[in-house]
């Protein structure tokens, strides 16, 4: 029964392989894990089927440590995915002062179809709360015609967004960089805007004015659905107290070839210490 499974856990694997492979190309990032996962499983059979027939020459320990280690794996991963998926749900928050709208591959004439939603949802947050600035992150990769932010900037522009309220960062190359530097001009800009609003307060006539403190700056991260908690807590970590995340449509077919990478991503910049 076991060794079925794993047997059709492994085939399962290569067929996921070849479907994301034909899908978005052979270089399609971290694509290369289905095959580890297929050898994994045919190994893991195999290994059973070897012990069950040598179980008299095989240390007790040997099978343990390989049942405990596949198990502990398999805790976290389940555990990481929860996390991630816990993203993917939940209404979006209304009036931030700014959204940063996270970056993804430009293709030579169009923007790749992950780039696609993020933007379309950027569209229907704005149009939904007029007053929020959207930040656009993302630098130019070395197979990419121009920067991320510039391919939103004029994504956005042709459907109808007022250039006024887009900003562009465009020196980040990864998911920590989008964040900083997009913090960055996010600070730049709250410098030339004005400090403070002067407004009658209720408690005195209508000659007296008061100096209202600013509100704490309320900002949003929008991106691919699985990529949302990431997101938000490398934001968090970068002193961004008041964040949110905002999760645009993922594809169907990779999204658990996403979540799978996602996964790996979260408990590298864990390690890292970047969130």
């Amino acid at each position: 029964m076991i060794d079925g499974i794993l047997i059709v856990l492994s085939v399962l694997s290569a067929a996921y392989f070849l479907i994301i492979s034909i899908y978005s190309g052979i270089g399609t990032s971290f694509s290369f894990i289905w095959l580890f996962f297929c050898a994994l499983f045919l190994f893991l059979s195999y290994g059973r089927w070897y012990y069950a027939r040598n179980m008299d020459r095989i240390p007790r320990w040997v099978p343990v440590s390989v049942v405990t280690t596949c198990i502990a794996g398999l805790v976290i991963f389940v555990v990481v995915c929860i996390l991630v998926f816990s993203g993917v749900a939940g209404k979006d928050p209304e009036g931030l002062d700014y959204v940063i709208v996270l970056g993804a591959r430009v293709k030579e004439h169009a923007v790749s179809n992950s780039l696609k939603k993020r933007l379309d949802k950027a569209i229907e947050y704005s149009e939904k709360n007029p007053d929020t600035i959207l930040v656009l992150s993302g630098g130019k990769g070395k197979d990419e015609p121009i920067s991320e932010a510039e391919a939103m900037y004029r994504y956005l522009v042709y459907n109808g967004v007022d250039p006024d309220r887009l900003l562009l960062e465009e020196r980040s190359a990864s998911t920590v960089e989008n964040i900083a530097f997009s913090k960055v001009v996010i600070e730049r800009h709250q410098r030339i805007k004005k400090p403070a609003t002067v407004r009658p307060p209720r408690n005195m006539g209508p000659d007296g004015v008061q100096v209202v403190e600013d509100k704490p700056l309320e900002i949003g991260v929008l991106t691919s659905n699985f990529h949302v908690f990431r997101a938000v807590m490398i934001a968090r970590h970068w002193g961004m107290e008041n964040v949110s995340g905002i999760a645009a449509r993922s594809d169907r077919v990779l999204f658990i070839h996403m979540c799978v990478r996602e996964c790996a991503s979260i408990l590298k910049d864990r390690l890292m210490g970047n969130m």
